[in-house]
């Protein structure tokens, strides 16, 4: 009965209280009391265990990074904006699956047997934090620490650089060779790992299905009943107000058709901005590959000092800096009617500056370091130069976050009597996470401990540029929905930033010689040597493990398994293509059914309504052509007789009415005589 009131829930637990009797009053039958007790602990045990589960649930749930944050500024900013975030979370996950294994299995283990001292370390100043030199050369944070030795065994002359025997008792480890696979192994999970996030995220931003009643479902389906504290029914009534915003801003984004003069100023426009984004990226390379050819100069001169090391990557943070706002106010000039393509073509300028800026870094390093750090530790250089740019890189993001946004508020707020708050740079700050990861990447095989820096730094930049979106940044004047930016960004990700840098190590490791007085590799001519070292001392350890020399000189040196691989990849990438072009006939031979069908239906549905109504309108007229009838045949009229004898058919004799009477009487005792049918009587009551 409490159910089918009309009432509210907290009126119903009240009326359900006020029911039940006393407990002092409640009587217990006999042997059915320990029964009753049992079945009350039985059920409380069951309540409280699935409350815990809730608890529990909701506390993981809790734990969560950034969980309330991430939907408060996807129901603020929209989805646009929170891609931004999503991906900044995403290269956390990525630095912290490649840390765990560099940790284990090089870091942890040299500082557990760390070698000897070589000098004296120097104090820390400070400047240290900056350059990265100092005190923290001489630590695990940088290739030259790392010993060339067995460990865990003792060596006889230790200082001729040469590899330790082992001796009985204790587990060898191999120091070059742990290096080296452990560097290969985390690169090799890291593109698994991102492979499948890109897959996953192409899936889930290319789902299946059609968008035509998203608005219906969005307005009637979204809302979480569940719900019961305030913020979070505002939190979420902000999420669908944005969604819609979004939806219906997808509608309108191409419907503004261009005539062809119009569309060939647009044209010409577009040339003359590309052509100027161009120029600047080539001036900004110049700009890069002169400097750096200035502080080889400078460096064989004289040595170097602790702030003249801080020069290049100064220089490369600035046109990293000014040259995406360049961009912006070139991109003024365009007037793209739509802002996906507007974002899609800002993050196209800035890579192509940032590719061709880490492309002739990389050139410095390798091809003009390597020869002019001949006596020292060129690999330490660097790792040091990396985590100089990372530093600076990190300052002038803050810098940018200051005065891009906080200061731009300020002043358009105070020229300008209204809210003109700056809108948030997807583009720039997400090319500028690219390129963060990208010289993490870079720096793995010179410095190990450089993916700790990059999560602390996304730490910090989480929280910063959440604080400084909250405070300084409005939403998009033109809202538009992110469904494929998560994919664009994990595939940006991966071709240009993580192929980049693998080409890189790769060369590292197969073609340029290591120093030879720092590092596990010191001793040979190439950093995967230590892998050929390792076969021919398997080959003379016994025939036990002869198949695993068998490997590498058939499966690893060999050219054929590659190909082989290669082949493979392809033809799986080209039987996936056609799957999914199958699957695509398929949607759309579904999709043209569905539409016939309904089609179908709405024919059916017409011309239903159409019968029903000519039905309606032939009910709603035979009682007037009834009575119609019945006046005609009191009035004594011969038209109406005949029509009466027609309807009955010829084979029923005509009714005979009463005689002649006058018209009065006539027409009574016509209608006691003459009586509609009970069917007649029943349709006239129903119209």
């Amino acid at each position: 009965m409490l159910r089918g009131m009309p009432l509210s829930l907290a009126e119903k637990r009240c009326l359900r209280e006020e029911s039940r009797p006393p407990r002092g009053k409640r009587r217990v039958r006999g042997h059915h009391g320990l029964l009753s007790c049992c079945s009350r602990l039985r059920d409380s045990c069951i309540l409280a265990s699935h409350n815990l589960g809730l608890t529990l649930l909701s506390g993981l749930q809790a734990l969560m990074p950034w969980h309330y944050a991430l939907k408060r500024i996807g129901g603020q900013f929209g989805s646009s904006v929170l891609s931004y975030f999503l991906f900044l979370k995403t290269l956390l996950a990525f630095n912290t699956l490649l840390l765990l294994p560099l940790l284990a299995f090089i870091v942890a283990v040299q500082a557990a047997f760390p070698p000897a001292p070589s000098g004296s370390t120097p104090a820390f100043r400070g400047l240290e934090l900056l350059t990265g030199g100092g005190c923290f050369t001489h630590t695990v944070m940088y290739y030259g620490y790392y010993s060339n030795v067995t460990l865990n065994q003792p060596c006889a002359s230790p200082l001729d650089g040469g590899q330790c025997t082992p001796a009985a008792g204790g587990l060898p480890y191999n120091m070059p060779l742990a290096y080296l696979f452990t560097v290969g192994v985390a690169f090799f999970i890291t593109c698994i790992t991102l492979v499948y996030s890109m897959s996953h995220s192409f899936g889930e931003s290319y789902r299946v299905g059609s968008t035509s009643g998203v608005h219906a479902v969005t307005v009637f389906c979204s809302w979480d009943y569940k719900v019961t504290q305030k913020w979070a029914s505002r939190l979420q009534h902000d999420n669908i107000r944005t969604q819609l915003k979004e939806l219906l801003a997808d509608g309108q984004l191409w419907q503004r058709p261009r005539r062809a003069c119009g569309r060939l100023q647009q044209a010409a426009v577009l040339g003359l901005v590309w052509l100027l984004c161009l120029g600047t990226t080539l001036v900004c390379a110049l700009a890069v590959y002169t400097f750096s050819e200035l502080m080889i100069q400078q460096s064989r001169v004289s040595a170097e000092r602790d702030w003249a090391l801080l020069a290049l990557p100064l220089v490369v943070c600035l046109l990293n800096l000014g040259a995406p706002y360049l961009f912006r106010v070139l991109a003024v000039l365009e007037r793209h009617d739509s802002p996906v393509l507007e974002v899609y073509v800002a993050i196209c300028r800035n890579l192509i500056l940032k590719v061709v800026i880490v492309g002739i870094l990389c050139y410095h390093w390798l091809g003009r370091r390597v020869g002019t750090l001949k006596d020292q530790c060129w690999e330490d250089f660097v790792g040091q130069e990396l985590y100089r740019l990372m530093v600076m890189d990190f300052i002038f993001t803050l810098l940018d976050t200051l005065l891009g946004e906080l200061v731009w508020r300020l002043i358009s707020e105070k020229r300008s009597q209204r809210k003109g708050k700056p809108e948030f740079d997807i583009a720039g700050n997400v090319l500028e996470l690219i390129y963060g990861q990208t010289l993490t990447w870079l720096g793995v095989l010179f410095s190990p401990l450089l993916p700790a820096m990059q999560i602390i730094k996304l730490l910090f930049l989480f929280y910063v540029k959440k604080t400084s979106l909250m405070a300084n940044c409005q939403a998009p004047r033109r809202p538009w929905k992110a469904s494929h930016m998560s994919t664009v960004f994990i595939s940006l990700l991966c071709f240009p930033s993580f192929l980049g840098a693998a080409v890189f190590l790769c060369y590292a490791i197969w073609q340029v010689k290591p120093s030879s007085i720092c590092g596990p590799f010191r001793t040979l001519d190439t950093m995967y040597e230590a892998g050929k070292v390792w076969v021919r001392q398997l080959e003379e350890a016994g025939p036990g493990v002869s198949w695993l020399p068998w490997i590498h000189r058939y499966l690893v040196e060999s050219a054929f398994p590659i190909y082989l691989a290669s082949a493979l990849l392809l033809a799986v990438i080209y039987l996936n293509i056609q799957v999914v072009k199958g699957q695509r006939k398929v949607i759309c031979l579904l999709k043209e059914q569905l539409s016939n069908e309904g089609e179908d239906k709405i024919f059916l549905i017409n011309k239903l309504q159409r019968i029903y109504e000519r039905k309606e309108r032939s009910r709603a007229f035979q009682p007037w052509e009834a009575w119609k009838q019945l006046l005609r045949k009191a009035a004594g009229d011969p038209v109406a007789s005949a029509g009466q004898r027609d309807d009955r058919g010829a084979s029923q004799p005509p009714e005979r009415g009463p005689l002649p009477t006058p018209l009065s009487g006539r027409v009574g005792r016509t209608e006691e005589a003459v009586m509609p049918p009970a069917v007649f009587t029943d349709d006239w009551d129903a119209q």
